[in-house]
């Protein structure tokens, strides 16, 4: 049976896509670059020390009519703890749900109507601010405060006109920390920092994956163009919905980035019809013998309790009052450990299910016997199940806490009957890898109910006509604009744009005679390389940066010592950047101390100049460079070292 780890290398490899209709829809979550957050003044920023905390226990409650949301529901059965952590300096009474939310956030509100604007949307005239439920514990009042800000519009992308379904203005939600099993715990550093949502029309394509990225990547180049989204890891998140063949619609959360986002579709694509495949086989089946899901379900725990299976006692012992039961299942002989593709299992789907109860997995008839559990404990089972046939019928192995076991023993014989639909109809995550594992069932309308603490308020057709000059350019036209303000090419000028260091660049470029290609090579080639090294970016405020570019106009340090200086900061080992010019010792030299350092070498290798005479450049230049490297410009040793070299040259040839 092949890995993930395999099956992930032949997604890298372009393994064809099965001949199914595809159609993939998504929302684009995009945190906003305000001062302040949605709903009170807290400060969007990281807190530094979270220390104070406090507990909650959340519950599902009922919508407008009276309805509880299946995910309400689902979440409340985890019977979870949630505790929050939180600094005074990035949140307050509003975030932790004891006092009313404030006005909302103006700059917040304009944003969403630019982008909405640009999108060609038809904007609401009433705004009214919903309640979404939410009880995973993101949210310390049990929901999302979200309005719907305009419907309708479109986007083009390769001259084609993509259409766009919604634009929400929105609250983040808190950021996990852990989860135990008992206690799960978030900090409120990000909970009600402002974010847009655009939902955008679903789009069939067949087999061309690309065509997704593209569009992903059109909206997120216009969201940057407007100068008014955060930038940075976790500052925009994709939701996708993936069905094939008009089948169940699948929404994937939390995507960040264009690279997982084409591993995760593929990926998604293979397991729906993976699934697919394995409820034909059941419809085949059910032809001749009868599907039966927990027709029989018993107590084993007296079979267990008595096994030597390392992992069975592991079980055991870490779940307090635990108990095993095992579960018949007719019709399914064969398919619970049935590969249509590699990686993609039902019975793994059922394992991903419990997880999510605090539940380790389960065990299953086709694999066993297995993980210690002997073919005495499972001849056991099946006859406690009046199992005969082990070609049609099979079972489903489970052990835990008492209080919740029954409820996981539902949530496995509800996927099951899925099994013979094919795909159900769920929300699943995105791991590092580009896999997605099962969340929790999909919200429906329950969920939402309307704010009780904010009146609607209308839009005017006159703050709309003032913000029409607001609008941003196309990506293409800032770009050619950049490339032909500052003389730079386009690859630099996207990437300077597209990082969170623009506004740094053109202070700098303006401001000094420093040329603007050296500026942004600096600002994005030199700190993602050492990024990539592991070493922390934030540590390196814009304050520094233009210390920095500011003692290179002065000609206080050389152009060589940027990074030098910029790997200080960014490993942490200094407090700022004159600590680092000291710890590196890179002042500046004067042409008299330069030349002595430079005449000492050259006196130093005296016997190879003679015998080598202008050849011996290279090494000369090399043994300066590792003494003078970041205190002085390297074109100038040049210069220095071939004028010197030149003259000794000349003199001996006299």
């Amino acid at each position: 049976m092949l890995t993930f780890k395999i099956f992930y290398g032949l997604l890298k490899m372009n393994l064809n896509l099965p001949d199914v209709k595809i159609k993939i829809g998504f929302e684009i979550h995009q945190q906003l670059d305000t001062k302040k957050k949605l709903f009170c003044d807290c400060y969007c920023v990281d807190a530094n020390n979270l220390d104070s905390t406090f507990i909650r226990k959340l519950r599902p409650t009922q919508s407008e009519l009276g309805f509880f949301d299946s995910t309400t529901i689902f979440e409340s059965k985890k019977n979870r703890l949630i505790k929050y952590h939180f600094s005074p300096n990035s949140s307050c009474l509003v975030e932790a749900d004891e006092e009313p939310p404030h006005d909302i956030n103006s700059d917040a509100l304009e944003t969403a109507l630019i982008i909405s604007l640009a999108l060609h949307s038809t904007i609401v005239d009433e705004i009214h601010v919903m309640r979404k439920i939410v009880i995973d514990g993101s949210n310390t009042s049990g929901f999302q405060r979200t309005m719907l800000i305009a419907t309708g519009g479109y986007i083009e992308v390769n001259d084609n006109k993509i259409g766009i379904q919604t634009i929400s203005l929105e609250e983040d939600a808190s950021k996990i920390i852990s989860d135990d099993g008992v206690f799960r715990e978030y900090s409120l550093d990000r909970l009600g920092v402002p974010l847009i949502e655009i939902a955008v029309e679903p789009v069939t394509v067949s087999g061309k994956i690309e065509e997704i990225i593209k569009i992903a990547t059109t909206i997120g180049q216009l969201l940057r163009a407007s100068k008014r989204v955060s930038r940075g890891l976790g500052s925009i998140r994709q939701d996708v919905n993936i069905s094939i063949n008009d089948g169940n619609v699948v929404e994937v959360k939390g995507v960040q980035q264009l690279d997982q986002l084409f591993t995760m579709i593929k990926y998604e694509i293979f397991r729906q019809h993976g699934l697919m495949l394995i409820s034909e086989k059941l419809k085949t089946i059910q032809k001749t013998h009868e599907i039966a899901i927990g027709s029989k379900i018993i107590d084993v725990h007296d079979i267990m309790n008595n096994s030597k299976s390392k992992v069975i006692k592991k079980i055991i012992t870490s779940s307090g009052d635990c108990i095993f039961k095992a579960i018949r299942i007719d019709g399914f002989g064969g398919l619970l450990g049935f590969e249509p593709y590699p990686g993609i299992r039902l019975g793994k789907e059922l394992g991903e299910l419990v997880r999510f109860y605090g539940i380790g997995g389960i065990f299953h008839s086709d694999e066993l016997p297995n993980y210690g559990i002997t073919l005495q404990e499972v001849q056991m089972v099946r006859k406690r199940l009046d199992i005969i046939t082990d070609e049609i019928n099979a079972f489903i192995l489970v052990g835990g806490p008492s209080e919740i076991l029954d409820y996981v023993i539902n949530a496995i014989c509800e996927r099951l009957s899925y099994a013979l639909i094919g795909v159900p109809y769920e929300t699943r995550a995105i791991t590092v890898e580009g896999k997605t594992v099962f969340s929790r069932p999909r919200a429906g309308s329950a969920r939402m109910y309307p704010e009780t603490d904010i009146p609607p308020f209308q839009i005017s057709p006159l703050l709309l006509e003032s913000l029409y000059t607001k609008i941003p350019k196309t990506w293409n036209d800032i770009i050619l604009s950049i490339t032909q303000k500052y003389k730079i090419n386009i690859q630099l000028a996207e990437q300077i744009f597209d990082s969170r260091y623009y506004q740094i660049f053109e202070k700098i470029s303006d401001s000094t005679s420093i040329p603007p290609s050296f500026v942004a090579s600096k600002l994005v080639e030199d700190i993602t390389n050492l990024e990539r090294q592991g070493f922390d970016s934030k540590l390196l405020t814009i304050d520094m940066i233009k210390d920095v570019f500011s003692r290179l106009e002065l000609n206080e340090i050389a152009k060589e010592s940027i990074p030098l200086i910029f790997e200080k900061i960014m490993k942490n080992d200094v407090a700022g950047v004159e600590d680092a010019i000291v710890v590196l010792g890179l002042k500046s030299l004067t042409e008299t101390e330069l030349n002595e350092v430079i005449d000492s070498i050259i006196q130093e290798y005296s016997d190879i100049i003679k015998s080598k005479g202008r050849d011996s450049f290279s090494l000369l230049m090399g043994r300066s460079m590792s003494k003078l490297r970041g205190k002085v410009d390297g074109q100038k040793v040049n210069n220095i070292i071939k004028q010197k070299l030149e003259q000794l040259v000349h003199n001996r040839s006299k």
